[in-house]
């Protein structure tokens, strides 16, 4: 009677059964569309279950589910509130960006790629505007480097100015930059010795050239 159906899969599977899961739904039901609570890769955090489902989610969204529903952190203790809810979305989404990375999706690695050069290069607001969660990543920026001057400082509180592993990163680059100008001023300098039959000292006549 053309019913769409999908399955459900098992809430609970520990890490190295997850592919096997995934492939044996496959196999078994003819590639008809599957969804996953998570899994719960292990049963020892009541309270952080948006985490230990996130892990199995990210596993098993790579190895080719359908949908991922998400998990609260109330999971098997309560109702959860919008909070809950947020925390957990915002899990799910991360999980599901991390399965679209590895499974080479062009889009997701855009996004990756354009927050990293921005981090890299000291662009705060371009960061916070490309977050999953722009809200939260500028709250925490504020919380300890709340001035304007500090979103276009290269350095945030963690490392400090001296030790940034971007800026020294920058930092090389600019002095290899350099003694690769240098370099190739040396180079000239030695081609015009040569050119000149690589003489110390030069005729008089030619002292001005």
């Amino acid at each position: 009677f053309d019913v769409q159906t999908m399955n459900e899969g098992p809430g609970h599977v520990p890490m190295h059964l997850i592919k096997e899961n995934m492939e044996k739904q496959l196999e078994w039901c003819d590639e008809a569309p599957f969804y996953t609570l998570g899994p719960l890769t292990t049963d020892i955090a009541p309270g952080y279950d948006h985490i230990t489902s996130g892990i199995g989610a990210a596993q098993i969204g790579w190895y080719g589910t359908a949908m991922l529903c998400y998990v609260t952190p109330k999971e098997h203790l309560g109702l959860p509130n919008r909070d809950d809810v947020k925390t957990g979305v915002i899990t799910y989404k991360i999980a599901a960006h991390a399965a679209d990375l590895a499974k080479g999706h062009p889009r997701a690695q855009e996004w990756d790629d354009a927050i990293s050069k921005a981090r890299f290069e000291f662009r705060w607001r371009d960061q916070f505007n490309l977050a999953l969660d722009p809200v939260t990543a500028l709250t925490y920026h504020d919380e300890t480097l709340p001035a304007e001057g500090a979103k276009i400082a290269h350095f945030c509180s963690m490392c400090g100015p001296k030790f940034c592993s971007m800026k020294i990163t920058q930092d090389v680059r600019d002095y290899a930059a350099k003694q690769a100008e240098i370099e190739a001023g040396m180079e000239e300098k030695s081609a015009e010795f040569r050119e000149r039959g690589s003489e110390v000292y030069l005729p008089a006549e030619m002292a001005g050239d």
